[in-house]
Order: C-alpha cells, then structure tokens, then sequence
C-alpha cells in the first residue's frame, strides 16, 4: 500500500516507519525533521495546504502522528496545542478530501478519558471529579466517589466509557477526534483512532516538560541522580512498549477500512509509576527512586482502560516483556 505517515520522524512514528517498510509498503513520510527512515521524506508542516495535498495524493491509506504532546506547562500552551494538534488535523483531513484519500488511522490518546472510572461500594461505577490542590497539598492524592466521598476501587475504562479531557493535550487529542469522525460522515471515509497508553522505548522525547514519565526517570539515572517520583508514586498507567505501538498501528493501517472506531492500545497490565521508577533503577543499577510528594496540577491519580477490543479487531497482542523493554531502554544512548 501506498501509506502517507505525518510525523513520521518523531518517537512513535520511526517506529511505525520502520515497521511498514519491512513489510513491503510505499511509505511517504511528511516531517519538519529530517531523519534516515528507509522511505521517501518530505520536510514540511502538517499545517501547510500545498504541501499536504502534494504528499497524499495518489495515497491510500494516512497515518496522521504528527502532534504537540505532553501535559503542558501552563495555560500559555493552549495556542501551540490548538494550533498544531486541531489545526493541524483540520488540514490533514481538508487536504485527504481533495484527494480523495479515504482512509485515516489517527495517533489519539487514553488522556481523553481524564481520571477515568472508579467504582464506589455504594454508588457503583463513578467518574471521579478533579482532584482539588487542597488535598494534593494535604498528600490526599485519591479521589474519592464524587457522591459520598468514599474511596474508589480501580476500573478498566473502554472505548464507550466517558470522555473527561483535563488539559490542552487531552482536549486537543479529543478535538482531533471529532474533526475526524465529522470528516469521516462526510467523505464515506474510515478512521481507526489509536488511543495509545504510556509508550515508552527508544528513541523517547529526553527530559523535558513534555517527555514521559519514563524518559524523565531515565535521563535522572543516566547523570547519575535518583529518579523523583511525585505524589506516593502509586499512581497506576499503562505502560507499553513502542514497538508494540507501531504494531497496533500497522495493523490499523492494513486492516481498518470502513467507519469510525476508538481502539484503546495498552498492555493490558497496570502499573505504577513508582514501579516503572524502581524497574529503571534496578536496571541502571543507579540510585533508588525518591518519592517527593510533589504533584503537578491536571495530572490524573489512575488511569488504565480495556484494551481488548483492538486484540479483537486486528489479532494483535502485545510483545514486548516489561523488564526486557526497560532494560532496553536503559541501554539507548542519549
């Protein structure tokens, strides 16, 4: 197939890349960065018309990655988050009608459900409020049932769960979303909207405001410094390895052809962050973690959610081990 993969040279997308062109595909990647990826690269911006519709012509099928992510630092984020995510995916999909390219598979993911679910012995499967900067302070890091104020027991969420975005990212992946469903209903057009989990693996963003978690621990053990766990460190995710990503996305590429579908992309196992800090650790055989206490306000307590309908779907099953995937990990140079 002829597939058109925005974003192509960044974390996940090499990894896509990389998969695709092992299986024989005509791979067109649009990226501002110029990188070796064994396919054709064009440099350009995903909010540029011209150069969109040149790439995806003659395309059959787009992988649309490219995106601003991360939490963000403050609210003056919001633009650059509305201007390349929303915007951005505007364009891709203006330019995809004119060419008449009819397939999308769209990088989203799981912060659109915000905290998630909970389930409250008395009230049953709630959706937790915001957590209020009160009892952050107070090291109140759970949020109890929002009706009765009882603690919560842990809930996979699916794809039909609630949508509860809690910061620019979330609201900008989840506005990616719709413009992509209303794109869809108007063209007669596919999309398989990715939900990824926490991916990490090589190639990670290094340590920044706006890498993961996982990055940020790994650049602290490679100076040599403990990695800083905020809140308890109990705070439960889904880690999941980026080649298994890349995966899950190639099989959306070949596979998904006909209406709009969310497919969360996760392990399948929950974790904490705390775990992931001590499993880096002991493979770096560097200090051990320090939990701070320190929290970042839009940070959701837990968040893990049913991967199984995109097993279904497409076959496809996570492969990655955890602890050979962190000692991997560990061994990328910076």
């Amino acid at each position: 197939m002829r597939v058109v993969v925005t974003g192509g040279a960044g974390f996940i997308g090499r990894h896509v890349v990389a998969q695709l062109v092992g299986r024989g595909h005509d791979v067109h990647v649009l990226d501002t960065r110029s990188i070796e990826l064994g396919a054709r690269l064009t440099l350009g911006d995903v909010r540029d018309p011209e150069v969109l519709r040149r790439v995806v012509h003659a395309a059959d099928v787009v992988c649309h990655l490219a995106a601003k992510v991360g939490l963000g630092v403050d609210v003056q984020d919001t633009p650059d988050y509305a201007d390349i995510n929303v915007r951005g995916t505007a364009t891709v999909l203006a330019a995809m009608a004119d060419q008449h390219v009819r397939r999308l598979v769209l990088a989203s993911s799981m912060v659109v459900y915000g905290e998630g679910l909970g389930r409250c012995v008395e009230h049953g499967a709630v959706a937790p409020g915001v957590r209020a900067e009160a009892d952050l302070r107070a090291g109140r890091f759970d949020p109890g049932c929002p009706q009765c104020g009882s603690p919560l027991a842990s809930i996979l969420i699916d794809e039909d769960g609630q949508l509860d975005p809690r910061n620019a990212y979330a609201a900008s992946k989840l506005a990616q979303e719709h413009f992509a469903s209303s794109w869809a209903r108007a063209v007669d057009g596919s999309v398989a909207a990715l939900r990824f989990h926490n991916v990490y693996g090589p190639g990670m963003p290094k340590d920044t405001p706006y890498a993961g978690v996982a990055a940020i621990f790994r650049s602290a053990l490679v100076r040599g410094e403990p990695p800083r766990v905020f809140e308890d460190g109990l705070q439960r995710r889904d880690f999941i390895h980026v080649r298994d990503v890349a995966a899950a996305t190639v099989a959306a590429i070949e596979q998904h052809e006909s209406g709009m579908v969310a497919l969360n992309v996760g392990s399948g196992t929950a974790r904490t962050i705390g775990a992931m800090a001590d499993a880096l650790a002991q493979a770096a055989g560097g200090p051990a973690p320090r939990v701070t206490g320190e929290y970042r306000l839009g940070d959701v307590r837990h968040i893990t959610a049913d991967s199984s309908r995109v097993r279904a779907l497409f076959g496809w099953r996570p492969q990655v081990d955890f602890a050979a995937g962190v000692g991997e990990l560990m061994l990328t140079s910076e």
